[in-house]
């Protein structure tokens, strides 16, 4: 999936500062009533469920639509990562040899529809499924389904040649079947796999794979019409909505606590406004003119002042989000030196992490990373193939695999780099660490805008050696068990080139144990083949990492209950109470 979208999400370790506050917030008695404000820069991607690719649309989603599968809202490690029966009764275990899921819908889940509640069922799940397949938007989840629930490849290729119109796709989608997906009666829904996936219930949580109801059929998907006529299935709907301005949300008359066991839906009302900058952002939550943050990254400045005043308001939360070197082989820049795996592991040993991780506010904000799985991602262990003191690099010992390569009196590498927030600080970061090592980097600022198209993803400029070395990052797409949205879109080739991979880097053996991790049925045995997985890529030093980094979260103090939502990266709306 897309590098450094914000949309991926891994394992959250969420760290609140100060204990004893948050256990009075949680020991305090739930309060209705009030509107929930909420500032942020940039407008939702999606209203759409099946489109949605950003993180922050995921908390957006979390109000007004639900899944199968879903998360409670915790700052305790295992229990916000522990899929939960959202609209199914509970999570099934899988019969057939780990190859049939059988999901019970609960009583009482309803869409608000426009002649009022009308009762979910089965056949909506199935409307979701298959309008993921639609290419005039579709989904950047279906990779993960598409061959791994049986029959979706062939739906998916028929719609391939369906007219883009509303009426030639709601044709399509209800007068043919995803043979894998099957609905006896309106409670009941089986989903039948290809292969066994221990990940399966993990990917059911996203947003992607909500029920859809059948009058959303009329409308283009997620286009202007789609979004006047929203039919919400989650406590709150969409009440009025100005792009680029403000989002409001309205309870949902068809929403009941009663068939709802992970959202509260306490405020009656959820004001959203974009187009508001860091740091107005955080004088507003300050001055209580707003409670919470959409998308915001709180300066490091800020970030300071409130990490020196004790602010117990003050919340980290580990995204699993990986940052690395993505080394190119496909250039004959200084004769394919990067076709050496010398060159490339003076590379791991030159960087200092150490000083990246100050660079982007210290310990709070990043950490020294080692491998391509960020911190608990199931497959996740300390090991390091190329270790220095203190993370700090090894530059003597970089300097003698150059020149045991051929390179004594050093190289120079070009790397592009993001214009924007702390990328340049990080850049210069890496030159300066580099340098010590005997390898000259030539930097090249890229607007945000041109960074993937016309360097990371454009296979002519790659081999054109516009690039030997990129900064890029990665986050997983679900949480829990999400080493495959790691490893597969960036690690994998099947003889045609992935827009993420951008080498066209290729391990037989670790595909094979990355197939066996996928197929694994217990958690054990999934972590100790994706670990083995890491180790194997790492060896062959594809990418070099160097940090994983923390979201830093910050509310208002009329914020109570602020627990939060894995998917979402943020305290869960629909179970936060005010105070005020």
């Amino acid at each position: 999936m897309t590098a450094f979208t914000g949309r991926k999400l891994l394992r959250l370790a969420v760290s609140v500062l100060a204990a004893s506050t948050a256990t009075a917030a949680l020991a305090a008695s739930p309060q209705t009533g009030g509107t929930l404000k909420i500032v942020g820069t940039a407008d939702i991607d999606h209203f759409d469920p099946t489109s949605a690719a950003l993180v922050t649309s995921n908390n957006f989603l979390r109000a007004v639509s639900r899944q199968l599968i879903s998360y409670a809202a915790s700052t305790d490690d295992e229990a916000m990562l522990e899929p939960k029966g959202d609209l199914a009764t509970e999570v099934p275990q899988p019969t057939n040899g780990g190859l049939t899921y059988t999901f019970t819908l609960r009583d009482g889940v309803a869409w608000d529809a426009p002649d009022g509640p009308r009762p979910m069922v089965a056949a909506d799940f199935e409307r979701g499924m298959k309008r993921m397949c639609n290419p005039f938007l579709g989904s950047a989840a279906l990779t993960y389904y598409v061959d791994l629930i049986e029959g979706m490849r062939g739906f998916c290729d028929g719609f391939a040649a369906v007219e883009p119109t509303a009426a030639a796709m709601k044709d399509y989608i209800e007068n043919n079947d995803i043979s894998g997906i099957e609905t006896p009666n309106d409670k009941t829904i089986v989903i039948n796999l290809t292969e066994t996936a221990g990940d399966f219930v993990y990917m059911l949580s996203l947003p992607t794979s909500a029920p859809a109801p059948v009058e959303v059929l009329d409308y283009m998907p997620d286009g202007p019409d789609y979004r006047d006529n929203f039919i919400a299935s989650g406590p709150y709907t969409v009440e009025t909505y100005v792009p680029d301005s403000t989002i409001k949300l309205m309870r949902n008359p068809a929403w009941t606590t009663e068939s709802d066991p992970l959202r509260g839906g306490y405020v009656d009302n959820i004001d959203i406004t974009f187009g508001i900058q860091p740091d107005a952002a955080i004088q507003q939550l300050q001055a209580g003119d707003a409670d919470m943050t959409y998308d915001i990254i709180i300066p490091p400045a800020i970030l300071q002042m409130l990490t020196a005043t004790g602010d117990d308001k003050l919340t980290t939360m580990s995204v699993g989000r990986t940052s690395f070197l993505w080394f190119n082989t496909l250039t004959d820049n200084n004769d394919g030196a990067l076709r050496d795996l010398r060159i490339r592991q003076a590379v791991q040993y030159a960087i200092d992490k150490a000083a990246i991780v100050q660079q982007m506010g210290g310990p709070m904000v990043a950490a020294p990373q080692n491998g391509i799985f960020g911190p608990g991602v199931l497959g996740f262990h300390a090991f390091d193939l190329y270790p220095s003191e203190d993370s700090a690099g090894d530059p003597e010992k970089a300097k003698a695999l150059l020149a045991e390569a051929g390179y004594p009196d050093g190289i120079t590498l070009k790397m592009p780099f993001r214009n924007q927030n702390a990328e340049p600080a990080i850049a210069q970061t890496i030159q300066a660490s580099l340098k010590k090592a005997g390898i000259e980097i030539e930097l090249t600022p890229v607007a945000p805008s041109d960074y993937y198209s016309k360097f990371m993803t454009n296979q002519e400029n790659t081999k054109a050696g516009l690039w030997d070395i990129a900064p890029v990052g990665w986050s997983p797409d679900w949480v829990g068990g999400a080493a495959r949205s790691v490893f597969q879109p960036q690690f994998t080739y099947n003889g045609t080139h992935q827009t993420y991979n951008y080498v066209d880097y290729d391990n037989p053996e670790a595909n094979t144990i990355a197939k066996q991790a996928i197929n694994a049925t217990t958690p054990e045995q999934a972590a100790k083949l994706w670990g083995e997985v890491d180790e194997l890529v790492m060896q062959d030093s594809p990418v070099a990492p160097y940090t994983t980094e923390n979201v830093i979260l910050y509310h208002g103090a009329a914020v109570e209950n602020f627990q939060p939502y894995a998917l979402g990266a943020q305290g869960d709306w629909t179970n936060v109470w005010l105070s005020r």
